[in-house]
């Protein structure tokens, strides 16, 4: 799958490792030969970290990493504007307030089949690449990722009970399994590749693209309705290409970026972590055979001598070999300093989904406020699409792309927990004052309305919504860390089905958006939650990626 050579960097120099052993004993440590090869690799990477400089491959790589997320996001919310079309296409004749909008079951189950997918790909491809290797696992979920986006633009109605929202549902599931695993393998693959200075910045940076495909989807929506604009205001069916369009476009990013995916190679951490691994492994099965043979040598001695009753049995020699053991990721995780640690990455990842996605419920409002909403029954098809995607567009740019971008200039100099702090903490009082003020402020302010809605965002991605993913991709030891930042990413997901799947049915309770007062307020206990559990994990700032997470307590 993925056509590199991991033995030749992880080789070491028999001469160097000699100079090494002869130092340390020049020093008087007294250490046996594991523990100088564990300093050995120590230094190794220390070098590796002091050394690691941006140059063509690297930027090969965060290109490669950029494009995935702008790729992601693009896939994730250009459902939205798909699902507008939907409505036009299959339900253009309904009657009443039904017409040209998509049942909400449809809506839903259509919105929520990627978050499915992702969290099911998150878990599962983040744990392949462990054991298999990151940059194979990584292509993999590419080549996953284009061939359901493709069938996705194809699905239709099929047999009974399997309409064309059904389809659309299992693809976009697959679909969101591809996605998935970019999560945890662009974050590990990027922390593993960069140096202590400028880590955080890199893979905030990466996964700040996502910024772009927000704002990507709808621009693209725009583009494809104008081409079909006369075709659609004469015959609304016309629609059924463009949503089609504009589903298959989601997969010319990854296609521009597989050659380069496909000859990543692993990074000389995740290398020499695997040679550590799989010599440890065979000295344990060497020991193992020793240990056997001995005991069948003494079983046998003591046979032979017991058949003579004058000659006493010689003493059995105890074999006990000394060999360090690498702690499985059940030992790992057991011990509460480090579990502590993973609960504190999945748990704020959780609360801040359920906000990030919950707050979205408002965006209508924001956009019927600067006056993008339209007429669904009475505007023409096309005007009212484009303006509903200029509106999503205004939206992004308010606050959520300057606020990927001020936390990537910042992150390595406020640190991650303290921009994850500060952004919980914003959060929390502002989703306090919308929840209870909800409607007073629209009301009597929908410029303010529009201010908080705003800052919101601002603090969502200038705060938990980038650290959340910068995080878990440093503190965790290389042999877990793509499988710790897949199940951390995983319970972001929930969050997302929780908040979609569940948030999304309770808006309306009493009337058109009357509950959002209610939910906003849930929102703000959320984030208190998200505030607190920050403290369970260690600040990663300057530090390099063994003294994070403390590699001797890998051991045992």
């Amino acid at each position: 799958m993925s056509f590199h050579n991991s033995s030749s960097a992880a080789d070491i120099s028999e001469i160097e490792k000699a100079r090494f052993v002869d130092d340390a004993a020049a020093s008087g440590l007294n250490m046996d030969k594991r523990d100088l090869e564990l300093l050995q690799r120590q230094r190794e990477l220390e070098d590796l970290d002091n050394t690691t400089k941006t140059n063509w491959e690297m930027i090969k790589k965060l290109t490669v990493c950029g494009v995935a997320f702008l790729n992601d996001a693009y896939d994730m919310f250009a459902i939205n504007i798909v699902a507008m079309m939907l409505g036009f296409v299959y339900y253009h004749d309904a009657p009443g307030s039904a017409q040209n909008t998509v049942p909400k079951k449809w809506d839903t189950l259509i919105k929520i089949a990627v978050q499915i997918g992702c969290l099911l790909g998150q878990l599962i491809m983040g744990r392949l690449g462990d054991k298999v290797g990151r940059t194979t696992v990584y292509s993999a979920g590419l080549m996953i990722a284009i061939v359901t986006t493709i069938a996705s633009a194809f699905s239709s109605s099929m047999v009974k009970g399997f309409n064309v929202f059904v389809v659309l549902f299992i693809w976009r599931v697959l679909l969101g399994f591809g996605i998935g695993s970019d999560y945890p393998l662009t974050a590990t693959i990027v922390s593993e590749y960069a140096s202590v200075h400028n880590r955080g910045k890199l893979i905030a940076a990466v996964f700040s693209c996502q910024g772009f495909g927000n704002v990507m989807a709808p621009i693209v929506g725009i583009i494809v309705t104008a081409c079909f604009k006369s075709s659609i205001d004469t015959d609304v069916l016309y629609l059924d290409y463009v949503w089609r369009i504009i589903i298959g476009i989601g997969c010319v990013p990854g296609v521009a970026t597989l050659y380069w995916r496909l000859t990543m190679e692993d990074s000389k951490r995740f290398q020499l972590e695997t040679a550590k691994a799989a010599a440890a492994t065979a000295d344990e099965e060497m020991l193992r055979e020793k240990l056997l043979a001995k005991q069948q040598y003494a079983e046998g001695r003591g046979i032979e001598a017991s058949s003579v009753a004058h000659t006493p049995a010689e003493p059995t020699e105890t074999f006990t070999p000394t060999i360090r053991r690498a702690k499985t990721f059940t030992q790992y995780f057991s011990e509460w300093r480090h579990l502590k640690v993973l609960l504190g990455t999945s748990i704020a990842w959780f609360a801040l989904d359920v906000a990030f996605y919950g707050i979205n419920l408002n965006s209508s409002i924001v956009i019927d406020a600067i006056g993008f909403a339209g007429d669904i029954k009475n505007d023409k098809p096309s005007k009212f699409i484009i303006r509903n995607c200029l509106g999503n567009i205004i939206i992004n740019l308010l606050g959520s792309v300057p606020g990927y971008w001020i936390a990537v200039f910042t992150i390595e100099r406020l640190g991650r927990i303290k921009i994850q702090l500060m952004g919980f903490a914003a959060l929390t009082v502002l989703y306090i004052v919308l929840g209870f003020a909800y409607h007073q402020i629209l009301d009597k302010s929908v410029a303010g309305f529009i201010v908080l809605f705003t800052c919101a965002q601002l603090f969502q991605n200038f705060g938990p919504n980038v650290t959340t993913f910068v995080i878990p991709g440093e503190v965790f030891p290389t042999r877990f860390r793509s499988t710790a930042h897949g199940i951390s990413a995983a319970m972001g997901k929930l969050g997302a089905i929780v908040a979609q799947g569940g948030f999304m049915q309770l808006k309306d309770i009493g009337g058109k958006n009357a509950f959002i007062d209610r939910l906003l307020q849930i929102f703000a206990l959320f984030m208190l939650i998200g505030f607190f559990v920050t403290f369970w994990i260690p600040e990663s700032k300057g530090k390099t990626l063994e003294e994070i997470c403390d590699e001797s307590e890998e051991y045992y």
